[in-house]
């Protein structure tokens, strides 16, 4: 349900601005363009560590969604920068697929680490996607970042509720000002 009402205001905000004459990108949208190209490049790599490495199947589902989620999102910024001119940044190439038993246990990441990373990198992600649409002139790419929030946000939630099914949230502990009435 949320997700509708995410998709109506955007097509309402891309009907009333879409049409305006779109002004050059300004170094800051480049930036910011480039630095989530690069930085969803390194996710992928992130993923494809995991899922050579987890052997639940739970993890292995999380890890294909983000992979492919993310692959998209990046595909939409790359086309977005080939269209204006602008010379991708050079990104790693993706991991070849191993075998879970063959990594060793010293290197092997365990799956609360792996979610626990991709949480963090997703939540890094959504904060990163609010600040770029902030401070950007031009509607398509503020909508641009609008739309692979959306998704990070869709994507978030399913996470967060799996890593707390299997007690792998880490929350930080209460915080109690000092001053405050005691909860006894």
């Amino acid at each position: 349900m949320m997700t509708n009402a995410f998709e109506a205001i955007s097509a309402i905000m891309k009907n009333f601005v879409d049409e305006a004459p779109k002004p050059p990108l300004h170094v800051g949208e480049v930036m910011d363009l480039w630095t989530a190209f690069t930085a969803f490049h390194e996710a992928h790599a992130l993923y494809q560590v995991g899922m050579n490495t987890t052997t639940d199947n739970d993890v292995q589902h999380v890890l294909q969604s983000a992979l492919e989620g993310s692959m998209s999102d990046t595909k939409k910024i790359e086309a977005f920068l080939l269209k204006e001119g602008v010379p991708l940044p050079l990104v790693n190439p993706e991991k070849p697929i191993s075998e879970q038993s063959a990594v060793p246990e010293g290197v092997k990441l365990k799956d609360d680490e792996i979610t626990n990373l991709i949480s963090a990198k997703v939540a890094a992600s959504i904060t990163f996607c609010a600040q770029a649409m902030s401070k950007t002139v031009r509607t398509d790419v503020g909508l641009m970042f609008f739309s692979i929030q959306i998704n990070l946000m869709k994507f978030a939630a399913p996470l967060k509720n799996l890593m707390i099914s299997r007690g792998w949230l880490r929350i930080p502990p209460e915080y109690n000002p000092p001053g405050a009435p005691s909860k006894e």
